[in-house]
């Protein structure tokens, strides 16, 4: 799937390989994936106009897909970019690429997040926070 064709772009993320993101066999360990992933999606959280989280809803990562197309090497720069792929009631599934930062032709990883919101005293699903509806959901 082309995500980059299909919907409006959220976040872009620059980021560098660092050499301790490698693994034995000198390429970024597959774990590491989930990590830039995940520092995209707190700074699109972060980015947010309004209130994403508070004492009664914060996000929970209810699931994950990698697809791993390319290994990524040191050094190289990378830019992970975040796509609103489904927005429900209580969650939003965020579709995610990584790319090569000298050439966006280059996919190393692709796939989606599944983030739900919860009420965390009783850890029950709740509506989405209006910042989140809003950026997912432009006019």
């Amino acid at each position: 799937m082309n995500t980059a064709n299909a919907m409006p772009l959220l976040m872009s993320l620059t980021i560098p390989v660092r050499w301790r993101d490698l693994d034995a066999f000198n390429h970024v360990n597959n774990s590491t994936y989930l990590t830039y992933i995940e520092e995209t999606r707190l700074h699109w959280m972060e980015s947010l106009p309004g209130e994403w989280m508070n004492a009664s809803h914060s996000p929970l990562l209810a699931a994950v897909h990698v697809n791993y197309r390319r290994a990524a090497n040191w050094p190289a720069t990378i830019v992970v970019e975040l796509y609103c792929e489904r927005l429900g009631n209580t969650s939003v599934t965020l579709g995610h690429r990584i790319v090569d930062a000298a050439d966006r032709e280059v996919l190393y990883s692709d796939g989606h997040s599944v983030m739900v919101w919860v009420d965390p005293a009783t850890g029950k699903p709740v509506p989405l926070p209006e910042a989140v509806r809003r950026a997912c959901a432009p006019d």
